[in-house]
């Protein structure tokens, strides 16, 4: 890659996180896939060379979990969402050059070279190692099979991570006290031999990697405790019919394991290039030339997936000789209404009744695209996405529009004959830069609000200009101003074009623009438009509270009548009812857990008087080399400087913690962790460790009461 900025002389690559597919899309899961979809069509229209791709993610145990469960064999039953998820992407303007999936033939085939090549360069071991079993079952017990406790946080855990706590990869056979999800009753370890990958060999090359890695601060700064810490291999084999047959290796025995999910799915990325490249040729699109030959690879994904596309995978690509990501976008996750999406409860927005309920695509892309910072969680709700409908898109870039392009066609029959003013010229350009700069930062947030802007410029300077009190009395200064704004509503069509593609094509049209506005370049945003078009109509439409109040009950309806499905079950002794098994996506689009309920216990005013809570501020922040969340920190509390340990590692940006203003519960006793001293606690919300601050600049040591 060149490390330079976009657009470059190399082709570049944008991926999304696989889908599993093994259940529904709901919105939560569109914001990788919406996010992805921006940023590739930015890069385009930067003039980048770029393809868009990803598929399905058709193997590993949440399938086999789940095909089991609905009576069909995992193939018949991941094709079946394979097939609905390509059919939903482009109803949300998601634009794959090609979706494939993992267990097509060339991706079968390519991990399989993949694999074959880290075995001739020495990548790979055999080592015996503990799997669990089931004894009642009389089987061996891949990754969800297998539930238990974590070794490292004590926390719930399923066979392959440890989801409920601390996050980590676990390996086979490191969950304490498993427990078979087959049938229930306690497992085994038995002794087996599996294939790893030597990724403690590649240590060195990471962390340089990481030094070089682009994209979002989370993606380049949570890996670094993986790689600087214990930097364990990776068992690549699993014990179960589901997969891609671990490849024939020549000297060896035949082995009948299959290759862990980890190694196949992010090879797709690969081979779903090659297929576009075969399909429109090499001179077109060059799948060699991207992957091997310095492209320009940038992954969009959820940030539970991080650590496989920022260690276990650039180590596999950097075996078998492969271009390195240059970047890689982490987004947070998605709630509903300040709560979780819960599949189980029926408590989500789905994709399918979004658009059933007769919303366009585009007010849902402008809301993901723009709400917040990419890596941020975002929070959806049917009031939210109405105001952010009404307000910015109604009010702000569909007024301009409008009022603009029907002055213009009532008094001028299209773009009057004038020059653009340098000061319109001058905000148009500012805007191209803004955009582009957005792509440079990978921020699809600043890629859209940069067309916002700029139609919010459009409505100052028509409302400032007032060309209805000109006509008739200065016809040339009416001319100018209304010609100003014509190029701006064609560079709103341009600049919005990643967000909104739909409505920017019909803003194309409504302004008499031949083609199609997917294929025009930002740099063209003030080229001049047609002389004439035809009388413009409201390109967005307003969102009325009682529309709102309905959706809301539906939903209400929906979580009650799951609610007592779940009831029914429970009472026919179904153990595993309303049970989250049915993860959706690799994108990292995860449900998130409902919100703890409100301790029943109660304390007087006298106990809550005894915490002496002081505002303070973070002095120093260091990581806590063999702790997987922990971070050392040097808290002033205004009379002395505290050593406080918090559990910040994975959620912030540890180098920036230094001047962070917090609470800190001051009497709270001592402890020792991982050789450090703790002298007190950094108050700090929810899963993220949202850090409690003061509203206005208390000084450090000032009481909280």
């Amino acid at each position: 890659m060149s490390h330079e900025e976009f657009p470059t002389d190399t082709p570049a690559v944008v991926t999304c996180g696989l889908p599993y597919a093994n259940g529904d899309l709901h919105i939560g899961h569109l914001r990788t896939y919406v996010g992805g979809d921006v940023y590739s069509r930015a890069l385009e229209s930067l003039g980048q060379r770029t393809t868009f791709v990803s598929g399905s993610d058709m193997h590993g145990t949440p399938v086999a979990v789940n095909a089991e469960k609905a009576g069909t064999d995992p193939e018949s039953f991941a094709l079946d969402w394979h097939e609905q998820y390509e059919e939903t992407f482009p109803r949300f303007d998601v634009e794959f050059d090609n979706y494939g999936h993992t267990h097509d033939a060339t991706n079968t085939d390519l991990t399989r070279e993949f694999v074959r090549t880290l075995e001739e360069n020495g990548h790979v071991y055999e080592k015996e190692i503990k799997v669990a079993y089931d004894p009642e079952a009389d089987q061996s017990l891949p990754d969800r099979y297998v539930e238990g406790t974590c070794p490292y946080c004590g926390a719930k855990a399923r066979g392959d991570e440890c989801d409920e706590g601390c996050g980590r990869h676990l390996e086979p056979g490191e969950v304490e006290n498993p427990r078979s999800t087959v049938t229930g009753n306690p497992a085994e370890y038995r002794d087996q031999t599996h294939k790893f990958f030597r990724v403690s060999a590649f240590k060195e090359y990471l962390s340089g990697f990481l030094d070089r890695l682009e994209g979002t601060s989370n993606a380049r700064n949570q890996p670094r405790e993986w790689v600087e810490g214990e930097l364990r291999d990776w068992c690549i084999t699993r014990d179960m019919d589901w997969g891609i047959d671990y490849p024939e290796i020549e000297g060896e025995e035949p082995t009948d394991l299959v290759l862990y999910v980890w190694v196949d799915a992010p090879i797709e990325y690969v081979s779903s290039t090659k297929q576009y490249s075969e399909r429109v040729g090499a001179d077109e699109y060059d799948w060699v030339e991207a992957w091997q030959e310095d492209g320009e690879i940038v992954h969009v994904i959820g940030r539970d997936i991080i650590q496989h596309h920022t260690v276990f995978w650039p180590a596999m690509l950097h075996g078998v000789d492969y271009d390195e990501p240059r970047a890689v976008m982490a987004s947070g996750f998605m709630t509903l209404d300040g709560d979780g999406f819960s599949t189980s409860r029926n408590r989500a927005v789905w994709a399918r009744e979004y658009l059933e309920e007769g919303f366009h695509p585009d007010l849902l892309r402008y809301y993901l695209a723009t709400n917040g910072g990419f890596q941020q969680d975002v929070d959806f709700s049917w009031e939210k996405f109405r105001d952010r409908v009404n307000n910015e898109l109604v009010g702000t870039v569909g007024n301009f529009l409008y009022r603009s392009l029907l002055f213009a066609h009532r008094n001028f029959d299209g773009t009057p004959d004038a020059d653009v003013s340098p000061e319109v010229e001058s905000r148009i350009e500012e805007a191209v830069d803004e955009f582009a700069a957005g792509v440079n930062d990978y921020s699809v947030r600043a890629v859209g609000n940069a067309t916002v802007e700029l139609a919010r410029f459009g409505n100052e300077y028509i409302q400032r200009e007032e060309p209805w009190n000109l006509v008739g009395e200065d016809e040339e200064a009416a001319a100018q101003v209304i010609r100003d704004c014509v190029q701006l509503a064609r560079a709103v069509a341009v600049l919005f074009e990643p967000v909104a593609p739909g409505k920017s094509q019909e803003l194309w049209e409504k302004l008499g623009e031949d083609g199609s506005v997917h294929e025009v370049p930002a740099d063209a945003a003030l080229e001049a438009p047609p002389r004439e078009f035809g009388h413009p109509e409201e390109l967005y439409e307003k969102i009325e509270d009682d529309r709102v109040e309905e959706l809301n009950e539906k939903l209400e309806r929906r979580v009650a009548e799951a609610a007592g499905d779940d009831d029914d079950a429970e009472s026919d002794g179904d153990d595993d009812a309303g049970t989250e098994t049915d993860e959706v996506t690799a994108s990292g689009e995860a449900d998130v857990s409902e919100f703890e309920p409100i301790e029943s216990d109660r304390i007087s005013f006298e106990e809550f008087q005894e915490l002496d809570l002081r505002v303070g501020e973070i002095v120093s922040a260091e990581p806590i080399p063999d702790a997987d969340k922990l971070v050392a920190l040097a808290v002033d509390i205004g009379v002395e400087t505290r050593n406080i340990v918090a559990g910040l590692k994975q959620l912030h940006d540890v180098e920036a913690l230094a001047g962070t203003p917090v609470v800190v519960v001051a009497n709270l006793e001592k402890a020792e962790l991982f050789g450090h001293e703790s002298n007190g606690m950094v108050l700090a919300a929810g899963e993220d460790a949202d850090l409690l601050t003061t509203h206005e600049d208390s000084e450090p040591g000032t009481r909280v009461r």
